[in-house]
């Protein structure tokens, strides 16, 4: 999560029913962190081939239990994804939020 936070204009919130901590900017949501299945794990959105590539190449990534699974994946952190692949997973979801979040409420 310390590493989503780092992200500018990104804040946290908890989501009580599902037990999980939230990171959204601009008040969309880009990265949910969890325990899937009770391992550690942060869901992330990307475009529907990507989530569909990586799935087929990485066992520790999966389709989201609680988002869209189109665009949500769930990552886990306890398995073979090393560190610069979930950076860059976070990254896209972030600038994925980032523009939804200008499009809702575009700069004035």
């Amino acid at each position: 999560m310390q590493y989503c936070l780092s992200k500018p204009g990104a804040q946290q919130s908890l989501q009580n029913r599902w037990r999980t901590h939230q990171a959204r900017v601009g008040g969309v949501l880009f990265a949910m962190v969890e325990n899937g299945e009770g391992r550690p794990a942060v869901a992330v959105k990307t475009s529907c081939e990507q989530a569909t590539r990586l799935r087929s190449l990485h066992k520790d990534i999966v389709p989201s239990r609680r988002l869209n699974k189109a665009h949500w994946s769930t990552v886990f952190l306890d398995g073979a994804i090393n560190d610069s692949l979930l950076y860059q997973l976070v990254d896209s979801s972030y600038q994925l939020a980032l523009h939804q979040a200008s499009d809702v409420h575009p700069l004035q």
